[in-house]
């Protein structure tokens, strides 16, 4: 029987600002922006995905990426990512001096030409473009690819392992630095997490490194805990559990960086981040996006006295 040795460290990395942001409607001020990513990095948090480089008359409220990724640049020791959907915004990533851009794969067909008007492998192409144009400016920039719906979609349904796995290979052999599997609908459960995570390292192998989970039904953290325990250490998290999936009616946003942080510190596993400050943010924020819907638990009930204290004090 294998043994299960608990990481000591996880990282989660903050995507509230473009995954959270582009499903609101309102469009945040710059400076309020500026804001959130100087308290998230307060709180300790080392990862955060500022924005997107997607035409402003599509997505408005992300249209101030390029400052955020140069105001984000000044704070010592913090990895700024941009999400990216096409070659244009990969040359906007790179001239922006963010450290990596994150680039949208769907596994399914459907999700593919609804989200990005191309089919999967036509993706993998411009996937395949982007790594030469980096390689043709000799950017440091770093490419991490996200394969969202890898559990199902809500146009299409099933998504097969098999067809996950084949795009998988595609964007490694393309020499991309990163892969990550997505619950982009909420469909996913803890054992179809765990199986697919295992199935996917023998693919990827150490290049697997993120877990990006919606709550839509319940079991965001639960599948947090399947992958964890298949290996997984980085995980995506939005403040407040906000945003969500325009293909996707009712879905709610990524687990909350709090209650992912608590989860983490509950188990004594070191991420750096000092709850009580996380807590102050997310208040500043609901003032900023009066009105939303919030979601996420440890805010409501509060942290229990038994909590190990080292990681209060990260």
């Amino acid at each position: 029987m294998t043994v299960f040795h608990w990481p000591e460290r996880v990282t989660v990395r903050e995507v509230g600002l473009r995954d959270g942001l582009q499903s609101i409607a309102r469009t945040l001020p710059t400076a309020q922006k500026l804001q959130w990513i100087q308290g998230a990095y307060e709180a300790g948090i080392r990862e955060i995905e500022v924005g997107s480089f997607v035409p402003p008359k599509l997505l408005p409220q992300l249209a101030d990426t390029a400052e955020l990724v140069a105001f984000a640049q000044t704070l010592p020791g913090l990895v700024v990512s941009v999400l990216v959907p096409n070659l244009k915004g990969a040359e906007r990533a790179m001239d922006s001096g963010a450290d990596w851009m994150l680039l949208p794969l769907s596994a399914s067909h459907a999700h593919s030409l609804a989200n990005l008007r191309k089919a999967p492998d036509e993706v993998v192409a411009e996937i395949g473009a982007m790594v030469e144009a980096r390689r043709a400016r000799g950017s440091h920039i770093r490419i991490e690819v996200g394969m969202s719906t890898a559990f199902g979609c809500t146009i299409q349904g099933r998504v097969t392992v098999d067809e996950v796995l084949r795009l998988l290979q595609a964007v490694v052999a393309l020499g991309v630095d990163r892969v990550g599997l997505a619950d982009t609908v909420g469909y996913a459960d803890p054992r179809q997490v765990g199986e697919l995570f295992a199935k996917a390292r023998e693919v990827a192998g150490d290049k697997l490194g993120c877990g990006h989970f919606h709550d839509t039904r319940g079991l965001g953290l639960t599948n947090v805990m399947a992958a964890l325990q298949a290996g997984e250490t980085r995980f995506d998290a939005c403040l407040a559990g906000i945003g969500g999936c325009p293909h996707a009616p009712g879905a709610s946003g990524n687990v909350a960086t709090e209650d992912l942080a608590y989860l983490m510190a509950s188990m004594g596993l070191h991420t750096g981040i000092d709850i009580g400050r996380l807590f102050a943010l997310r208040a500043q924020v609901a003032q900023w996006l009066a009105g939303e819907g919030l979601h996420g638990s440890i805010a409501q009930a509060g942290l229990p006295k038994t909590l190990p204290t080292p990681e209060m004090t990260a």
